[in-house]
């Protein structure tokens, strides 16, 4: 996850040491921070979580967020980044930090989590797309860890063959749980001479893999591998996680056992919304953001809350404006909403009055919100 806008509530950070810092691939690094004693409760973390990273650069502070290839148990932070581009904040990075500097790195945060069930016989299909893979990966070394009767596989896309990030990290977990993490490689730019592993992953190639991967199981001769899938995970790019999410949904997952992260912003629905709503005309919005009151009046409620807001150039914190990534929660104070599909609330925080603005179709003529969430 490489997000850009904080949420309106504080973060905590702390001074860390850089441990380790490895070109990767031509693009893409790792860096690995040193968690000390004292700090070690504050740095208390689920596999899939992520960081931010504060940074100088030229005069400006900068920060933005990264998630953790380590797993818990490694009690280090070890983060994938992907270079964009010589101007990019990776970039930057990779020029200037060296082993002993200390940086300002974020309490972990995030919910692209699992339910750990150690006792259960679980099966968990993953799909990755380039730097995507870094909380992936978190997850595969903490289920592999902790869950003996967990089995996996991971469907990992990349242009090239050298692209693959973490790939001797990858190979390593299979040569040490050969019983139960299985890997598949994809290449959209490169032949390998199997038509299944060419191309990028997507709705089409989900069905191929269903029918040709995930065919009879072992475990149960009357099934396939992929009716006993328990969870799903992706992560990757907006349009990749779009796809192979409805087409999990669309071949008999439920959405709740389907899992997302995005890497970068994404401006659609990853679902397709099912629902007719009633027109409502000049509506009234009162909201609170970074200590500020706002008012202000929506033309009508065509458009979701928080991009209403954006239209009308109000400083509002989202990254993803598609339910993942929680940027935009706020608290509803007065009125009423709908909350459209969301990767991130849980039940009890929406009974509580929480929503999602990216999520949000406004449903009476005043509303009251508050993105301090105090």
């Amino acid at each position: 996850m490489e997000n850009l806008v904080p949420k309106a509530r504080q973060i905590e950070f702390h001074r860390l040491k850089l441990a380790k810092k490895q070109e990767l691939t031509k693009n893409t690094f790792s860096l690995e921070f040193e968690i000390p004693s004292e700090l070690a409760s504050q740095y208390d973390f689920e596999a899939g979580q992520y960081i931010t990273l504060k940074f100088e650069s030229e005069g400006k502070i900068i920060q933005k967020d990264f998630s953790m290839t380590s797993a818990p148990f490694e009690k280090v932070i070890t983060l994938g980044i992907k270079i964009n581009s010589e101007e990019s904040f990776a970039n930057t990075l990779f020029q200037n930090l060296k082993v002993g500097d200390e940086v300002e790195v974020s309490e972990p945060r995030g919910r692209f989590t699992l339910i750990a069930k150690p006792h259960e016989f679980r099966t968990i299909v993953a799909f990755a797309g380039g730097i995507g893979i870094t909380p992936i990966l978190s997850h595969l070394k903490n289920i592999l860890r902790t869950e003996h009767r967990t089995r996996l596989f991971l469907f990992y896309g990349n242009r090239t063959k050298k692209e693959v990030a973490f790939k001797q990290e990858l190979e390593e977990l299979v040569q040490k749980y050969p019983d139960r993490l299985e890997i598949h490689y994809f290449y959209s730019q490169e032949k390998v001479g199997n038509g299944l592993f060419e191309g990028r992953l997507d709705a089409k190639k989900v069905a191929l893999i269903i029918n040709q991967i995930l065919q009879l199981d072992d475990t149960d001769e009357e099934s396939t591998i992929w009716d006993a899938v328990d969870a799903v995970l992706i992560c990757g790019k907006g349009e990749m996680i779009k796809s192979i999410a409805n087409a999990c949904y669309h071949h008999g997952i439920l959405k709740k056992n389907i899992h997302f992260e995005l890497f970068e912003e994404f401006n659609e629905d990853i679902y397709p919304i099912e629902k007719e709503f009633p027109l409502i005309n000049d509506i009234s919005v009162d909201f609170k953001l970074f200590n500020n009151e706002y008012s202000t009046t929506l033309k009508d409620n065509k458009i979701k809350l928080l991009q209403q807001l954006l239209i009308q150039k109000f400083p509002v914190p989202y990254s993803c404006k598609s339910g993942i990534c929680g940027s935009c929660e706020c608290i509803l104070e007065e009125g009423e909403v709908e909350l459209l599909e969301n990767e991130y609330l849980t039940t009890k925080e929406e009974a509580s009055g929480r929503i999602l603005a990216c999520m949000s179709v406004v449903l009476s003529k005043k509303i009251k919100v508050n993105f301090d969430l105090n």
